[in-house]
């Protein structure tokens, strides 16, 4: 694969990473390794494939579990590079007897309906201790999500019913290709109701008992 062009949803299901999903421009993976003790062994050998490689990941260590996500900035996105070192994570867990978990993987960002990003985005990358990064509000330690303009002035995606009320803050939860659908049946079965479908399996648009919005989002059909 090509180390310095980006990678399709597509093409990244087609290179068989079972352990792997792409998830809002990374590749993510959840290795479950039940003690400390594993999981600083795995991350110790996660930094040996990383150094031989010359490409980093993400770190995410608990007590229970690894996760790391893999992307390449100058692209910026995921290629080849990410997918070879994914395999040789993946290597490195299988012989630490440590096997990999995607249900579930995850990434929130924060929508805010306003026409004057320009504006705000100083504000709330002051706020969040980060800087301002494409006209976004970016944490580059990760601790805060990704904050993201929608200009309620733009149409665009399909119609939705109006609410009662202004609602300007809403989730984006990102999910993998295959998790969209039990993250949707989860959400109804804990009351939320769904708004709309038509964009799926792109995002679905669901609401809670008081009518707040979210989407559930996935990287199919984009």
């Amino acid at each position: 694969m090509d180390d310095q062009q980006r990678l399709t949803a597509e093409q990244l299901v087609e290179a068989g990473l079972d352990d792997w999903r792409p998830i809002l421009g990374r590749l993510k993976a959840r290795f479950r390794t039940g003690d400390p003790a594993t999981g600083y062994a795995l991350a110790n050998a996660i930094g040996q494939a990383a150094t031989a490689a010359g490409h980093y990941p993400d770190l995410t260590l608990t007590g229970t579990a690894v996760v790391v996500a893999l992307t390449s900035p100058d692209v910026p996105g995921i290629t080849g590079r990410d997918v070879d070192l994914a395999r040789a994570i993946s290597r490195r867990a299988a012989q630490l007897g440590v096997t990999a978990d995607a249900g579930g993987l995850t990434q929130l960002e924060l929508g805010l309906d306003t026409a004057a990003s320009s504006r705000l985005a100083p504000y709330y990358a002051a706020l969040f201790g980060g800087e301002v990064t494409n006209g976004e509000p970016v944490d580059p330690s990760g601790q805060v999500p990704t904050v993201w303009w929608q200009d309620p002035t733009e149409t665009g995606g399909p119609a939705l019913p109006a609410q009662p009320f202004e609602q300007r803050w809403h989730f984006d939860v990102w999910v993998s290709h295959d998790e969209g659908e039990r993250r949707l049946q989860a959400v109804l079965a804990a009351g939320g109701r769904l708004v709309s479908d038509a964009a799926a399996p792109s995002y679905w648009v669901v609401e809670d008992a008081d009518g707040n919005r979210s989407c559930i989002c996935t990287p199919a059909g984009r």
